[in-house]
């Protein structure tokens, strides 16, 4: 019996997932969001009346099912690689989503993972509910098909992490930042990808968000092929002492690109003015069907060569702190990477260094603060200097006397 708020660790759901590894057709199907809670059913399905995303009938009609609250971040992290390690599963990642074309060899253990599209924080809940009907679609689509196909098969629909964090109330006594501290440090659900050659590791790259948009229309997502699966090729990276460059190799992303690279080009100067070196990241590039397509100039990643970058936004939008200024065959491309870290030079024990952030000193908010604070005080400048200029009568009428005559001139 699972209740309600309860975590299920790593432990307890291998567990649970034992019965999938025993018996005699094992076909599994993983689908595999970026953010999901259990809450998102009750919330989406009540908040929108008939716009219902969650339109499957599959879990009513298994004839066994199985639904947990909530699961701890880090038995998600590593699902796959148990299931993996359970058995000898023929694994296929399903990116294109073209079922029809889906190979399933029932004699044999299949594992079939699916890449549902992401639920990007930056959208509305509207937007998200969208996405959340279009991933159904997909949901319903796999399983028909295996279906007609009479493939006896389980599935699993899990996220990478939780869209909504609940609060912890099992540590009152602890202070507020570091309660802060640990609920992020959780909060990281993957490691960072790392380009190794030989037994020294160069290149560390993590992001929570890395995603693209060509045309304004087409979005592709690599967050999970690039962290989670790995489901890339990192072979063509370079390291040296002065320059680095992390290619990130992606075959058949979406439907209509067989290919797209992914380059970050870095260099690693001496300057005389600040008397050390310093590393940045020059450009850009993306590479489609093995033609260079577009380039994007950096604008602001810079850090110590004994540090790595860390920045919350980084994209091609005019708002974020860390700009990729794109060039003219790049206008119809864009990007969108937030809480990127990345180190090409100088790593020790396979770990970021310390991170130098993209904001500056003077935030919007410090900014907003001085101009009201000088604008104050002119105010209170300007009222005193008036107050001292008042000055008192230094005649008065008697009135046993004649009446006083003050002269225009004074």
């Amino acid at each position: 019996a699972v209740h309600e708020g309860q975590v299920v660790s790593a432990q307890e759901l291998t567990a649970l997932l034992q019965p999938l590894f025993t018996q005699n057709s094992r076909n599994l199907v993983l689908f595999l969001q970026d953010r999901l809670s259990i809450d998102d059913f009750t919330y989406f399905s009540e908040s929108y009346g008939n716009k219902n995303p969650f339109q499957n009938e599959i879990l009513q009609s298994s004839p066994s099912s199985l639904v947990l609250p909530a699961v701890d971040c880090k038995a998600t992290k590593h699902l796959l690689n148990v299931l993996q390690e359970s058995g000898d599963w023929k694994l296929t990642n399903v990116t294109n989503l073209n079922v029809s074309q889906l190979e399933v060899d029932a004699s044999n253990p299949n594992l079939l993972v699916v890449q549902l599209q992401p639920l990007a924080s930056n959208l509305k809940e509207i937007s998200t509910l969208e996405a959340i009907a279009e991933n159904d679609k997909i949901i319903g689509r796999v399983t028909m098909d295996l279906q007609e196909r009479g493939i006896n098969f389980s599935v699993i629909y899990t996220a990478v992490r939780p869209s909504r964090n609940s609060r912890r109330t099992d540590v009152v006594a602890e202070l507020r930042r570091q309660l802060m501290a640990a609920e992020e440090e959780e909060s990281l659900s993957y490691p960072p990808l790392n380009v190794t050659i030989g037994n020294y590791t160069c290149i560390l790259f993590y992001a929570s968000n890395f995603s693209l948009k060509a045309n304004s229309s087409v979005l592709i997502d690599l967050t999970n092929a690039t962290f989670l699966t790995q489901n890339v090729d990192i072979s063509a990276s370079e390291c040296s002492d002065s320059n680095t460059t992390l290619s990130l190799k992606y075959t058949k992303p979406v439907n209509g690109i067989s290919s797209l690279e992914i380059r970050f080009l870095m260099t690693n100067k001496f300057y005389e003015v600040s008397a050390r070196r310093w590393s940045t990241l020059d450009s850009v590039e993306i590479v489609q069907d093995g033609e260079k397509v577009a380039k994007f100039n950096v604008s602001g990643i810079s850090a110590p060569a004994e540090y790595s970058f860390h920045c919350q936004l980084v994209g091609t939008s005019n708002l974020y702190p860390a700009r990729l200024v794109p060039s003219k065959e790049a206008k119809n491309w864009d990007v969108f990477i937030s809480k990127l870290q990345i180190q090409g030079f100088n790593i020790i024990n396979n770990q970021f260094s310390y991170a130098s952030d993209c904001t500056g000193f003077f935030t919007p908010g410090i900014w907003m603060g001085l101009v009201t604070s000088v604008l104050l005080l002119w105010i209170l400048t300007y009222g005193i200097h008036m107050i001292m200029q008042l000055t008192t009568n230094s005649r008065f009428d008697d009135p046993k006397g004649p009446a006083l005559s003050v002269p225009q001139t004074e």
